[in-house]
């Protein structure tokens, strides 16, 4: 599933994906000040990211999941699809016991949440790029235990019942977007997106609309604080 390991001899030229400007200047400064890296281009949208990746191919994309109008999955899925080479490490402030897994499952070879200091994102470049996964021991462990069939459906949290699309769609709902808005940014039907709508009432124990809207405000109010 993964591409081979990037050779030692040559700089690793790493790729930003992350809508948010100031973020991304900050850490490109931070990838150009390292002997063994350069710096492969910078987008804030998934259009920007995928022409330069067709132009300039990079060793490791650098991918947070919070992306203005697609999912930062869906992203990584098409990229992973466009280059055979690249390698993906995820930076976001997404709770890595929820996103880790599905961003493997999409790809990705690394999951750093941005809370944590430019070293630690500087290791999972580097190791990503020589081939290896780069996880939390806790999140390893999570994945090792879905792997090996030990995870038990009733230990899961509520929202990891949720499908990535699902998870996608309420997202939404708690940003302001209503049900045909959802369809246009997603290109699907109203009709598929009300169906998610009611299966994510159905898995997280939803009565109504407003205490879906409730319930999907507070869920990115919470993405939010850091």
């Amino acid at each position: 599933m993964n591409s081979p390991a990037k050779s030692a001899s040559a700089p690793i030229r790493v790729m930003i994906i992350d809508d948010h400007e100031i973020f991304r200047t900050g850490l490109e400064q931070i990838i150009r000040g390292q002997p063994d890296m350069i710096f492969g281009g910078g987008a804030g949208s998934s259009a920007d990211a995928m022409a330069i990746i067709r132009t300039s191919p990079p060793d490791v994309v650098i991918l947070d999941l919070s992306l203005k109008g697609r999912s930062g999955i869906d992203v990584l899925k098409d990229a992973r699809a466009l280059s055979g080479s690249a390698r993906f490490l995820v930076l976001t402030v997404h709770d890595e016991n929820l996103f880790a897994e599905r961003a493997l499952r999409a790809g990705a070879s690394g999951f750093i949440m941005k809370e944590e200091g430019a070293g630690r994102v500087l290791e999972g470049i580097r190791e990503v790029a020589a081939g290896r996964f780069f996880f939390s021991s806790s999140v390893s462990q999570k994945i090792l235990g879905t792997m090996s069939g030990r995870a038990r459906e009733d230990g899961r949290l509520p929202m990891d019942r949720l499908t990535d699309r699902e998870l996608v769609v309420f997202e939404l709902f708690g940003r302001g977007l209503n049900t045909r808005q959802i369809a246009a940014d997603l290109n699907l039907s109203q009709k598929t997106v009300e169906a998610h709508r009611e299966n994510i009432k159905r898995k997280l124990g939803i009565a109504d609309g407003q205490e879906l809207l409730r319930r999907a405000v507070l869920w990115v109010q919470d993405l939010n604080v850091s």
